[in-house]
């Protein structure tokens, strides 16, 4: 049986679509950058429901990202990625995300990466996440760690030219698997919690390694209080988020439409205890 290609090649897009990465070549010069806020009224209750029915770890950061895979799940134009100036999309979602062993200003930090498909639920992530950080704090090294250590062997010089001959190797489609499986860099998104640290969300660069081209950031919640349609002062709960952006992979038309979607998704967060009604593929 012939196993389905991780990626593709996205080939009936635009004349627009196909010129611009030839004209914008590199992804941090391609960035564009947008914040919003939403209501996490019932997002709240959504969590505690599920800490009391025995997802005691749960997280903001699970529920998000599960969120963002529901996301492009309804818009697979957010998975796609530019390689070798053109357009690509993923077949599954690859998350990657920084951990630290314990939350102290000593401990030392990696980057794992998960990759589950658009089809998946809350559960799904819940497990996959958790499996990740509690091999990584009870065994601290992994996958990334032990690649990176490998390439402090070398001499600069050498490191240098190594890095620059992987870009070659990926702009042709080259890369060995296995750097790319280890790779953060190599991903649909990169996503950070500052809720964790009690700050407003950072708009975060992206790389020109690799192939990630989005950059999702949440904060701490923030209470507001505000007036309803009957006067009445109400307390409210917000958390705001950034994004940085790949403006290469879909239009800002698309963007705007996901960034709804996004949003309607986190006000009914219940959806993602099932798998969605139907996936959407990306088309030819």
């Amino acid at each position: 049986m012939k196993k389905e290609k991780e990626c593709r090649r996205v080939k009936s897009i635009s004349p627009m679509a196909y010129v611009i990465p030839y004209i914008m070549v590199d992804r941090t010069g391609s960035q564009n950058f947008i914040q919003d806020s939403v209501d996490i009224e019932k997002l709240e209750k959504y969590m505690k429901e599920k800490q009391q029915g025995g997802m005691t770890n749960i997280s903001m950061m699970h529920i998000m990202i599960a969120a963002y895979i529901r996301l492009v799940s309804q818009r697979p134009a957010l998975n796609r990625f530019i390689r070798g100036q053109k357009v690509w999309t993923r077949k599954n979602v690859e998350v990657s995300l920084t951990i630290k062993k314990e939350m102290s200003l000593e401990s030392p930090d990696t980057v794992v990466k998960i990759t589950l498909p658009p089809s998946a639920t809350l559960a799904d992530v819940y497990e996959a996440l958790n499996h990740e950080i509690v091999s990584y704090r009870e065994n601290p090294g992994g996958d990334f760690d032990n690649t990176a250590r490998f390439f402090t062997k070398f001499p600069g010089l050498l490191f240098k030219f190594t890095v620059a001959f992987l870009r070659f190797l990926d702009y042709f489609s080259l890369m060995p698997k296995f750097i790319a499986k280890v790779s953060p860099f190599h991903c649909s998104y990169f996503i950070t919690s500052m809720g964790s640290l009690g700050i407003p969300p950072i708009y975060h660069h992206l790389y020109d390694f690799g192939t990630c081209p989005v950059f999702f950031s949440f904060g701490a919640k923030r209470r507001a209080y505000e007036l309803d349609s009957q006067g009445i002062v109400k307390k409210k709960s917000y958390m705001d988020f950034t994004f940085v952006l790949d403006e290469r992979i879909c239009d800002g038309y698309y963007y705007a439409s996901a960034l709804r979607h996004l949003k309607n998704i986190i006000k009914n967060p219940w959806q993602l205890d099932n798998p969605p009604e139907t996936v959407v593929e990306d088309i030819e």
